[in-house]
């Protein structure tokens, strides 16, 4: 080296300049740099080159990672880093790049090379497609499955709602050996009978048989010990008079001379149709008949419209309610006009097809007439309840064998069964009150929520609870309209104490998470 290098050395070093006074670049010419340790506005920098490296000067503060990482991935022949040691007080790691280049050493060409922060190992959901889980890591449930956890099972919130409401579905349904027994037992019993009915000819000569009933809607619960069945006399037309403001129950004339002439003798003398008179033939019949075939017939209930048969059939009894029905063909009455509201449940299509079906009549007894003459007539829409619960699907593959399933059955079952079991523990409280309040408030429900989604079976219980919480809003306002005839009120004002002792029952048994479904044998 030339002495001009010594002398250079030799000089003694320059003081820093004062902070926040600029200092001139001796490497760069024009170069105005700020104090080293800020930026050109004050703010911290990190220096890139001088003295200041091995003078020990304070870290540069931490560099945010960037927004969207990319992982570096290392050469395959280089084995894995070992664990880096702690950080010294007052660093933190990845927090110094300056000092990493330096430790790092110099890359190929004599240039430093520059480190991308390291990624941490939770960011890597960044590089993985949307919609697929990470592997090993379970994924997440979809939306309605998560909807679907969050509704509490139960009004106090007990975990585990849904699978107890399905083991109560189980117990109640019915043994297949059981029903296919009692409805071969029955099938045999009954046919015998029409044949019988037939064969005497004159007023019942053209009787048909239809069944009707839980059993035949696929809702029948606990045992099968319960049939109805419907036998079916064709009328040409009647005149329809109502005999009170409910727009359920009528009497029955002929407008001329009618064809079916055996239906003459069972007029009254103000030429009205005798629904007792009708009846009272039709047992003694059935009566004469049952002697050979070892049935009972039991005791006429006063206003029961049924002739109930009792076939032993040990270790238990099968009741079989044997029911007289006028089929008249002709449009229902004007009370009907603004019933079956189903257009956004089952469609317009499947209402008109429903209304066109023939107008059935049974004879019952009107228990508001003064005088009980009995020959009073009620509207029945067996046929129809039947059709709509058998295909209750807003789809038509609703419940089918490739297609979804629904809750709308089970629920009816389960509040049928809460029904029947407070009436038995209640007798006297409860006498008011039959399936028939649980069916009609089922298709008010169905109506109000007309979806196969709003059924879904994985929401079992959150459907049951809002099904049963509208039966309790009808009994508190003591207003359950008739679903075909809307001006019948089934839950009567006069029977207020009765509504409001079955709505505290069932308010307790929801409070509570049904207790009584506890104690299913």
């Amino acid at each position: 080296p030339g002495p001009w290098r010594a002398a250079r050395t030799a000089r003694p070093a320059r003081p820093p300049p004062a902070s926040g006074a600029p200092s001139r670049c001796r490497r760069r010419r024009g170069c105005r740099t700020s104090p080293l340790g800020t930026g050109t506005h004050g703010q911290p920098s990190t220096p890139r080159h001088g003295p200041g490296l091995r003078a020990g000067l304070p870290a540069a503060p931490s560099v945010p990672p960037p927004r969207f990482p990319v992982p570096t991935t290392a050469a395959p022949s280089r084995p894995a880093p070992p664990p880096a040691p702690a950080p010294a007080p007052g660093r933190t790691d990845g927090a110094d790049p300056v000092g990493e280049q330096q430790r790092a050493g110099p890359a190929a060409g004599g240039r430093r090379r520059r480190l991308r922060p390291r990624m941490a190992p939770t960011d890597h959901h960044h590089l993985v497609p949307r919609g697929r889980p990470l592997p090993g890591l379970a994924a997440r449930p979809a939306p309605a499955a998560r909807r679907r956890a969050a509704v509490p099972d139960g009004a106090a919130g007990v975990c585990g709602g849904a699978p107890r409401l399905r083991e109560v579905l189980s117990r109640l349904s019915l043994p297949r050996q059981d029903v296919s027994e009692a409805s071969g037992l029955v099938n045999r019993v009954v046919s015998q009978l029409i044949q019988a009915v037939r064969g005497r000819g004159g007023s019942f000569g053209s009787i048909e048989r239809l069944g009707a009933g839980s059993y035949y809607e696929h809702v029948k619960i606990s045992e099968p010990n319960e049939f109805d069945i419907m036998l079916l006399m064709p009328v040409a037309r009647l005149q329809l008079d109502e005999c009170d403001d409910t727009g359920a129950y009528y009497y029955l004339s002929f407008k001329r001379n009618p064809k079916e002439k055996y239906l003459l003798k069972f007029l009254d003398e103000d030429g009205k149709l005798s629904a007792f008179k009708m009846l009272q033939a039709l047992r003694e019949i059935i009566k004469q008949e049952v002697k050979t075939i070892k049935v009972t017939v039991k005791r006429k209930k006063a206003g029961s419209p049924a002739i109930t048969l009792q076939i032993r059939n040990p270790p238990t009894d099968i009741s079989v309610d044997i029911i007289l029905t006028l089929e008249v063909q002709q449009s229902w009455p004007p009370s009907t006009q603004d019933g079956l509201r189903v257009e956004q449940w089952l469609g317009r299509k499947v209402r008109g097809e429903l209304r066109n079906k023939s107008l059935y009549l049974v004879a019952k007894q009107n228990k508001k007439e003064k005088v009980l003459r009995g020959n009073t007539w009620r509207l029945s829409f067996s046929h129809i309840e039947k059709a709509m619960l058998n295909n209750h699907g807003s789809s038509k593959t609703c419940c089918e064998s490739d297609g979804p399933k629904c809750c709308r059955k089970g629920c009816l079952k389960l509040l049928k069964y809460l029904l029947e079991q407070l009436k038995m523990k209640y007798t006297k409280e409860l006498d008011k009150f039959c399936s028939y309040h649980v069916k009609t408030a089922y298709f008010h429900s169905c109506v109000m929520w007309p979806n196969d989604t709003d059924w879904h079976w994985g929401d079992l219980e959150h459907c049951f609870h809002k099904y049963l919480g509208y039966f309790l809003d009808c009994l508190q306002r003591s207003q359950l309209p008739h679903f075909f005839i809307p001006q019948y009120n089934l839950l009567s004002p006069e029977d207020k104490a009765s509504n409001n002792f079955l709505s505290r029952q069932l308010n307790y048994q929801l409070n509570n998470n049904f207790p009584i479904f506890q104690e299913i044998n």
